[in-house]
């Protein structure tokens, strides 16, 4: 017996995928909640709960995570263009499951580095593909704004989760009750992914129909694209280890310095707070400002913003002080972080857009390693506010990189 044809036909747009977008958006914030109930809690952890006195030994979480989520980032962008970009989305949540038990129950550090390296996979998985997933639905056209409302979605879950845990922390401890947020977090990101959300592969055979550009490049060919060959796609690549870096000093060191200074937990939370929070409002204007005057001036003026911004934290006293600055890193990122994935996707073809977007994933998050690494020994060597200063001076540099390097109708 003959069936009705679907009456849905794949389409490209954000207005004709409102519902798989809304959708993706909330499993993005997810996505985000998952690392936000680390970043207030895990470093007070570490010295409170684990006695851990050098910073170098108190990052190892992160650099844990850091390299973990890195390279499962690299096999994402492979595995959603050879199997399906679903099958790895749900993966992502199985694979995060165990993490706020470990959190809660972990009787030494090791297990605190192991949950970190489940995270890691979990985080490449499932943020990667949910990025891969709106390109393929929105199409060329609102790259940026698609990009701004992801990671909108997933930094504004980072903030939130940070603020809460912190306040949840202040009143009942720094275990269990903070890592109860993660458990429901990873329990509702599976059960969407599993049940509601749609492949889009269709979505790119669609648009690969009408703008490939020329034949498939192998993954090495690939590879060597996003980091050394083409100017746009290494010099994002590049940008995103250094935006990623002093991420990850943020994450492990400004809560100790905030400590150090005197203040209450519930303030760290809050300031721990301020800086994703107004990353995650400010890129969804700075990621639909990209589709109409370019990447590029963005992405360098946000770089040299964050350079900016992190210097004040190094040199700052209060909580008013810090605050500010917080702002300010805020703003600089949401400048960067959705241009720089919006200009990686308008190099690559459809067909290895994947891939590439993995690659660029590889450095960019690799950059929590690295942080982890040049924060930490700065920091043992020459205390924090150096450490905190000279990635400041780091970012800087990066933005002129990219001011040298990047070319392209689009990303110019």
């Amino acid at each position: 017996m003959l069936t009705d044809p679907d009456p849905r036909p794949i389409r490209l747009g954000l207005g004709a995928n409102a519902g798989q977008f809304a959708l993706l958006v909330g499993a993005s914030a997810l996505v985000g909640g998952m690392v936000g109930q680390e970043r207030t809690v895990l470093p007070l952890l570490a010295t409170d709960v684990f006695g851990l006195t050098g910073f170098t030994a108190g990052l190892t979480f992160l650099f844990a995570f850091g390299v973990t989520k890195a390279f499962t980032n690299l096999a994402a962008g492979g595995l959603v263009d050879r199997v399906g970009r679903k099958p790895v989305l749900v993966a992502g949540w199985v694979i995060g499951l165990p993490v706020p038990l470990l959190l809660i129950w972990a009787p030494t550090w090791t297990w605190i580095v192991i949950a970190n390296v489940l995270l890691g996979m979990n985080q490449g998985l499932t943020w990667s593909t949910t990025v891969i997933m709106k390109i393929d639905l929105v199409g060329p056209a609102r790259r940026g704004l698609a990009m701004g409302l992801n990671e909108a979605a997933g930094y504004g879950a980072v903030a939130v989760t940070a603020l809460l845990t912190g306040l949840i922390a202040a009143q009942w401890g720094l275990r269990p009750a903070p890592f109860l947020l993660g458990l429901a977090y990873a329990g509702l990101g599976l059960g969407i992914s599993a049940l509601f959300v749609q492949e889009t592969r269709g979505h790119v055979a669609l648009e690969q129909a009408s703008t490939a550009r020329g034949p498939t490049p192998s993954w090495r060919g690939v590879f060597m694209r996003a980091t050394f060959l083409d100017r746009t796609l290494s010099a994002a690549s590049q940008a995103g280890l250094v935006n990623n870096l002093n991420d990850g000093m943020a994450w492990g060191l400004l809560p100790l310095l905030y400590a150090s200074a005197g203040l209450p937990l519930a303030q760290i939370g809050v300031l721990v707070a301020i800086y994703p929070a107004v990353w995650a409002v400010a890129q969804i204007g700075t990621g639909a400002l990209s589709d109409r005057i370019g990447r590029k001036r963005l992405i360098v003026a946000g770089m040299l913003v964050q350079g900016l911004a992190i210097g004040a934290i190094a040199l700052a006293s209060s909580f008013g002080g810090w605050a500010v600055a917080a702002v300010a890193l805020g703003l600089g990122t949401a400048m960067v972080y959705p241009t720089l994935l919006a200009a990686v996707a308008d190099v690559a073809d459809p067909a290895w857009r994947g891939s590439a977007i993995g690659v660029y994933r590889l450095w960019r998050d690799l950059g929590f390693a690295v942080g982890a690494v040049v924060a930490g020994v700065l920091a043992d060597a020459a205390g924090m506010t150096t450490a905190i200063g000279l990635v400041g001076v780091l970012t800087v540099l990066s933005g002129l990189v990219v001011a040298v390097r990047m070319t392209g109708s689009r990303a110019a």
